[in-house]
């Protein structure tokens, strides 16, 4: 077995500064420790990230991150044998602070810079966490992404579908403003969600009706719209009730979209070890406990990594920075920061970009 590495993670793709030390070797390791620092704060007043506010809070945070984790992990900057960093997709100017604090630290520090995938770091933390092996499939569910990835090796990535507008977590936002709800609008629409009629609002389950794995949330967030202004116009306003229907009723749809869609991405792939999922929208209950009906159906094991793993985080970074090392892939300090970067680069691009960054 080689040697263990520590790995310094940076992570500062969109409105969360990471940083992680991480130790392994052959595949495995452990998280010595992931620190995040969020700006919800920073954006709550404008209803969603500004790019400009996310890469300056970026620039005056990563420093501090860096000093928490090393101290976390009780290791000197002088213990660190790699740094890996979120080089795209992603918010360019967070990206770019993430990528130019790697390189210094790299160049200070005469050690190798990995620049990593911010969706391979997704895609790969089962492998942390689970030690499952490949191939398997992965759906990717957040705010500014939402893929269908058979992920064959360390960077090996196969693109099955994804959405072609909002990401889910995105049209939960969105919805959530549209109620009147705070943000982020995943928890406040689920916890409404509870106490609603699923049934009550007729609304649309986008792209069932086509084959394939691609998915949409524009069009049923739209609908919420419509329902909500003809509620305004008949009764002059929305009550509680009416507001917990239509989160319920948003929630139910957008669940039975990933499951049908879900179920026909395993129903295509000879030899899988398991259905995992990663990204901030698989916290939510309704949608898991609908996933992994999925799972069990196909006959594969279902896997969701904690919360703090399936978010973003710097820990998945410098995973995914450990497997392309041990895959004998460095980067210099002409690396680049890069808003678009397609995991599976024989698929055609997906449509649209969200206010979390670019699809990929």
């Amino acid at each position: 077995m080689p040697a263990p590495l520590t790995l310094l993670g940076l992570e500062s793709s969109c409105d969360d500064t990471g940083a992680a030390v991480l130790r392994g070797a052959d595949g495995r390791a452990e998280i010595l420790s992931n620190v995040v620092a969020g700006q919800a704060d920073l954006h709550a007043a404008f209803g969603g990230v500004v790019p400009e506010i996310a890469a300056r809070a970026h620039a005056e945070t990563l420093d501090h991150v860096v000093e928490q984790a090393l101290a976390a992990a009780g290791v000197p900057l002088s213990g660190i044998d790699a740094i890996a960093v979120t080089a795209g997709p992603g918010l360019i100017g967070g990206v770019l602070s993430g990528v130019m604090a790697a390189k210094g630290l790299a160049m200070g520090l005469g050690v190798p810079l990995v620049g990593v995938n911010h969706l391979a770091g997704h895609a790969l933390t089962p492998v942390l966490t689970d030690g499952v092996a490949f191939p398997y499939l992965m759906l990717l569910v957040s705010g500014g992404h939402c893929q269908f990835l058979r992920v064959d090796g360390p960077e090996a990535f196969h693109r099955l579908g994804g959405t072609i507008d909002d990401a889910p977590g995105e049209a939960f936002d969105k919805v959530a403003r549209l109620l009147g709800l705070p943000q982020p609008g995943g928890p406040s629409v689920e916890t409404e969600a509870r106490r609603g009629d699923p049934a009550r609002f007729d609304l649309p389950r986008p792209l069932l009706d086509r084959p394939g794995c691609d998915l949409s949330f524009s069009g049923l967030k739209t609908a919420v719209l419509r329902a909500r202004d003809e509620l305004v116009a008949a009764q002059g306003g929305i009550t509680e009730q009416d507001r917990a229907d239509l989160c319920a009723g948003f929630q139910a749809a957008v669940a039975d979209v990933l499951a049908v869609k879900s179920a026909r991405a395993l129903a295509g792939q000879a030899g899988l070890t398991g259905f995992a999922v990663a990204g901030g929208v698989a916290a939510n209950k309704t949608l898991r406990a609908r996933l992994e009906q999925v799972a069990a159906e196909a006959g594969l094991p279902f896997v969701a990594p904690p919360l703090a793993l399936c978010t973003d985080n710097a820990a998945m970074i410098a995973f995914a920075g450990l497997m392309a090392l041990e895959a004998g892939r460095v980067d210099d300090l002409t690396l680049s920061a890069r808003p678009r970067w397609p995991l599976d680069t024989a698929a055609a691009p997906l449509v649209g970009s969200g206010k979390k960054g670019a699809k990929a």
